[in-house]
């Protein structure tokens, strides 16, 4: 059911991609699905530029024959397909879980319609069940565990198959223990400021929708901006 709830979810995103447009391909195994469709589509006619937020990705789309652009080459994304860990009503995201963060928030922050997929288990009233993935640089991953302490932040150091794992920027992740968030946005400032976090798996204000695999069906969110 989760599957299904994924791909449905997937499936529904990607009805809002056209013709002409740069599109952000996110990382994970719910975005996976929207890829193979857009993989479908560019077979049945459809012309876009994608933009992988991974080396994973890029892959798969390369596999997929989906023509890609460097970031370099754009100054804005028209609309990108990701994932999360967990998200709120309100919109309030933590993603990380697959090691992408970095180059999935930087291809966010300049995406014009952010659309997150999941399915409904990722729907949380409160963030912080999922730890909150920080990506450090190598040198300072000790100094920052130590500061993320006076956070009350327990910090682990993510392995894979018994060895530090590395991102594709070649960098660590602490995978911290927050309990649940009160305040997300007030938590992701204070990360933004210590020295020696590249980014972190906060994703506050940069989605546009979440759209979630309810059962058979989906169920979509979004935040009504006030001017």
């Amino acid at each position: 059911m989760k599957d299904q709830e994924k791909k449905n979810a997937a499936l529904e995103a990607v009805t809002y991609i056209k013709s002409g447009q740069v599109v952000g391909l996110g990382t994970g195994s719910t975005a996976y699905f929207a890829i193979q469709r857009v993989g479908e589509l560019i077979k049945e006619g459809l012309t876009i530029k994608a933009i992988p937020t991974s080396e994973e990705t890029k892959r798969l789309a390369m596999e997929l024959s989906i023509p890609l652009i460097d970031i370099n080459e754009v100054t804005t994304i028209d609309i990108t397909i990701d994932g999360a860990d967990e998200f709120t009503a309100g919109l309030q995201l933590i993603k990380g879980g697959g090691g992408a963060l970095l180059r999935e928030k930087i291809v966010a922050s300049i995406t014009k319609q952010q659309i997150i997929i999941a399915d409904s288990s990722k729907k949380v009233e409160k963030l912080g069940a999922f730890k909150v993935p920080v990506e450090v640089i190598p040198f300072a991953a000790t100094a920052v565990a130590h500061k993320l302490k006076s956070l009350n932040g327990a910090a682990i150091l993510r392995t894979k198959n018994n060895t530090v794992y590395l991102t594709d920027q070649q960098n660590y992740i602490l995978d911290v223990d927050f309990g649940l968030i009160d305040e997300p946005a007030a938590l992701a400032k204070a990360l933004d400021h210590i020295t020696g976090v590249v980014e972190h798996g906060l994703f506050i204000d940069l989605a546009s929708m979440v759209i979630c695999g309810q059962g058979e069906k989906t169920e979509t969110y979004k935040v009504l901006k006030t001017l």
